[in-house]
């Protein structure tokens, strides 16, 4: 049966675009990295297709490697921090949802609930936090550390971190705030409540000095298909970032985390699993193809080498590039995508030089694209949404702002056609247009089992 939800989109924002040489697109605009006149173009393009939310990816470091190849790399090395630039956003936007990275090994809970709070209220309950617990050894160099914790540290200590946000949300209870001039009251302090958190990692005592916004506490976002993350994701999460790559592991990946939900009490249809998805798309497969080729085109040897060795986790400097790969620098496991490292080693086994694996590399470098035309395009989706492998898709636009254009342009329409995608948002909070419900704050829960009403008399 057809489901009678609708496809849920967001917009992934890296400044250009995601393709590494989308900084030298002609539509580009060199200076938008410290621009907010781009950004605000790029939310204000979003919003007006009806998405859900715009998402910054960020990681709290520049970027490492060969010097040659980051000077031609802007991606890591210059952009804003985004959660000043979330807020800047919510004042020229009104529907469209906010989404940002913030990573609990390098914020204190309370002063990462207070931030994300104020966003949501300034921007009437569109925020969204992406949780996540870092995974590149520079982030630590930056933060008192030498290097990143290990994996199950991070996570360990995210549990609680995320545990302790959601009290200080809890802090206030909706209609809290009395705002009764006659009494001189302005908010009920039954209603106000104190957290006094101790535990492994933190100790907080609280309560937070922000009300809740409309949506009653932001939105939480997460990636990680490890076991700790997708445990993390039942039981915490409202968006499930994936990569699109194999349709039967997504569709396994959504009904293993889904799955655990209801065990922990909560609703599936609470969370929103999302792949990203790499879009080239033209009227015509052929020109939907050249896009591709003008940007690999224009990738620097030195930028494709970089990429191509993080994936493979080997340094393939000064390898010439007319010459065979190196068989013996090949890893035995990939770090990333199986499928993707699957695919490069029957390449480079054929005798493909490493110059040819680079730019196989760059069309292919998630393992998740797909170049053709609105049809084609639109079929992908559908059968993944009807097929249970996803709820949508975070749209991994190669050039900002024309690859956004083309798919508004040429896709959305056969979506709509399809009934498949929203003509109007259905509500004012990211909350409300996501379909998912508010949480209820875990006081209120407190009095409602034990039949109190906690009201302070005047």
């Amino acid at each position: 049966m057809a489901r009678q939800d609708k496809l849920k989109l967001g917009t992934f924002v890296y400044t250009f675009g995601f393709h590494p040489a989308s900084w030298l697109h002609p539509s580009s605009d060199v200076n938008g990295a410290n621009d907010i006149a781009h950004l605000k173009k790029v939310a204000q393009m979003s919003e007006a297709a009806k998405f859900d939310f715009l998402f910054m990816a960020d990681s709290p470091a520049a970027g490492i490697g060969d010097p040659d190849a980051l000077a031609r790399s802007p991606t890591k090395m210059n952009r804003f921090e985004p959660l000043t630039l979330l807020s800047a956003l919510s004042m020229v936007t009104e529907r469209l949802g906010l989404v940002a990275t913030a990573s609990t090994s390098y914020y204190e809970p309370f002063n990462l609930a207070r931030i994300f709070a104020s966003i949501d209220q300034l921007s009437n309950g569109r925020a969204c936090w992406n949780v996540v617990t870092s995974d590149h050894d520079e982030t630590g160099y930056n933060f008192n550390r030498t290097g990143l914790d290990p994996h199950e540290l991070r996570y360990e200590r995210c549990r609680e971190f995320v545990d302790v946000v959601f009290g200080l949300w809890d802090s206030f209870e909706k209609d809290a705030l009395l705002l009764d001039r006659d009494s001189g009251l302005y908010y009920d302090k039954a209603r106000h409540h104190m957290l006094n958190h101790v535990g492994k990692h933190y100790q907080v005592r609280g309560p937070l000095n922000i009300a809740p916004s409309a949506q009653g506490r932001p939105v939480i976002a997460q990636a990680g298909g490890s076991e700790a993350g997708m445990d993390l994701a039942a039981r915490t999460a409202e968006i499930v970032f994936s990569l699109a790559s194999n349709i039967d592991r997504n569709r396994a990946f959504y009904a293993n985390v889904k799955g655990r939900m209801p065990v922990l009490g909560r609703d599936p249809d609470d969370l929103k699993i999302m792949p990203g998805v790499v879009l080239n798309v033209g009227e015509t497969e052929a020109e939907a193809r050249a896009k591709v080729e003008f940007l690999i085109d224009r990738l620097h040897p030195d930028v494709g080498r970089l990429m191509l060795s993080e994936f493979l986790e080997a340094d393939l400097r000064g390898v010439p590039l007319d010459e065979p790969f190196p068989m013996d620098r090949l890893p035995e496991q990939p770090k990333g995508s199986k499928a993707l490292f699957e695919e490069l080693t029957d390449f480079v086994k054929k005798g493909h030089t490493v110059g040819e694996l680079i730019r196989l590399y760059a069309e292919k470098h998630t393992g998740n694209g797909i170049t053709g035309t609105p049809v084609q395009i639109a079929d992908f989706m559908e059968e993944w949404f009807e097929t249970r492998a996803a709820d949508g898709f975070i749209l991994m636009f190669p050039t900002l702002p024309a690859s956004l254009e083309d798919f508004v342009r040429l896709v959305l329409p056969e979506l709509r056609r399809r009934g498949l995608f929203r003509e109007e948002y259905e509500g004012e909070t990211l909350r409300e247009n996501l379909g998912i419900s508010v949480p209820v704050n875990r006081h209120t829960a407190a009095r409602q089992r034990s039949g109190t009403s906690g009201v302070q008399a005047p």
